[in-house]
């Protein structure tokens, strides 16, 4: 599962099977008992959340979407 940064205790990642046919770009944020999913594109989007609370959920999409190209990256890096 490549990790693509960690932020506060919360590892930005995706998994190395991503489907078949693949999925489009997301990132996979997880933590100590919490997860959650948020597609890319065409704007950075909530998939799912099993964990975070409201307030968390924002701060993570923020930085999902500060950090947008760095996520894009790694994945067409890893995937190319």
């Amino acid at each position: 599962m490549p990790n693509v940064f960690t932020w506060n205790g919360v590892r930005f990642h995706f998994f190395a099977n991503e489907g078949d046919p693949r999925e489009p770009v997301h990132v996979h944020v997880s933590r100590r008992g919490a997860t959650a999913k948020f597609w890319l594109s065409p704007v950075v989007e909530l998939a799912y959340n099993r964990g975070y609370d409201a307030r968390a959920i924002k701060r993570l999409q923020e930085v999902a979407e500060e950090r947008r190209s760095e996520i894009e990256e790694a994945w067409h890096d890893f995937f190319a």
